[in-house]
């Protein structure tokens, strides 16, 4: 039963994780654009939720591709679905060096990927088993389940334009809370919702005081990211709202100084810090699950 927990899990995670790659490209824009709709050649995004769910192929580009190699084989001045005339002396019959053209190449069924589509899916499917390994068949392992795709999702965002979207850093906030509070009216969870809210209105308010003392060094957007993940670490208590807090600032630190000695980076260059914020609070709840 243990395994087979920790194998549905994991394909939850793949299959939400497959949904991330498209989503992280729209929304992987500066702070004053629009949400991209459309891939780098410009063809309108289709599919469920308004293009927001599919694949990051592009069909239209697999159409224009397709039509492009069919003239391109049938060669110049052609039409595409014509024969061409065969090569031969005026009675009709075939030259000696003289060939039959190729057949004109497959058209291609996809077109090219206009971002990233592994890495998603093998983080989160990564992420959902260890915590299904961890949390057992407690309540509170839906609620991981749940908010492990939007973290991958934010942490893919911020890796690429260094913002975490008010879109889903504030609802996922608002999710965190509800769904402990759900999980605590359940028998055999292992947290406590009111440590969970006092813990995400500490670390908040944590985060709010660094961003105060230095705001070119700590976004907005992290402040509200250290909502959600102080929710989901208060609910194992406050060693864990610190493991898991004390837990990102390392794995930043570590970060930064190994672009500083590689010499990719500066003192002063700054870095995506909701990846190392999100992946400590994954290390925390670990931490938590197992003591619980």
């Amino acid at each position: 039963m243990y395994a087979i927990l920790i194998g549905v899990a994991a394909l939850w995670g793949a299959a939400t994780g497959l949904l991330v790659p498209r989503a992280a490209y729209r929304f992987s824009v500066e702070p004053d654009d629009a949400w991209r709709d459309a891939c780098p050649a410009g063809h309108a995004l289709t599919g469920p939720a308004r293009g927001w769910f599919g694949s990051t192929r592009c069909t239209t580009c697999a159409e224009v591709g397709a039509a492009v190699a069919v003239r391109t084989a049938a060669g110049p001045g052609s039409v595409a679905g014509d024969e061409p005339e065969p090569a031969g002396d005026a009675d009709g019959t075939q030259g000696p060096d003289t060939a039959p053209p190729p057949p004109p190449a497959a058209p291609r069924r996809t077109g090219p990927r206009y971002a990233p589509h592994l890495v998603a899916p093998v983080v989160t499917a990564l992420a959902c088993a260890v915590l299904a390994a961890a949390t057992g068949a407690r309540p509170e392992l839906a609620v991981w389940l749940l908010l492990t795709p939007v973290g991958v999702l934010l942490a893919t965002i911020d890796r690429r334009v260094h913002r975490l979207p008010d879109q889903l850093t504030l609802p996922a906030a608002v999710a965190a809370a509800l769904l402990l509070g759900l999980a605590a009216l359940l028998p055999e969870h292992g947290g406590a919702w009111l440590s969970a809210l006092l813990g995400g209105a500490v670390l908040g308010a944590f985060y709010f005081l660094l961003f105060l003392i230095n705001p070119s060094g700590m976004g907005f957007g992290d402040v509200k990211l250290a909502l959600s993940l102080g929710v989901a670490l208060g609910w194992y208590g406050w060693a864990v709202v610190f493991a898991g807090g004390f837990a990102g600032f390392l794995f930043g630190a570590v970060y930064g100084l190994g672009l500083v000695v590689m010499r990719r980076a500066g003192r002063k260059t700054g870095i995506p810090f909701g990846p190392f914020m999100i992946a400590g609070a994954l290390l925390g709840i670990l931490f938590g699950a197992l003591a619980a």
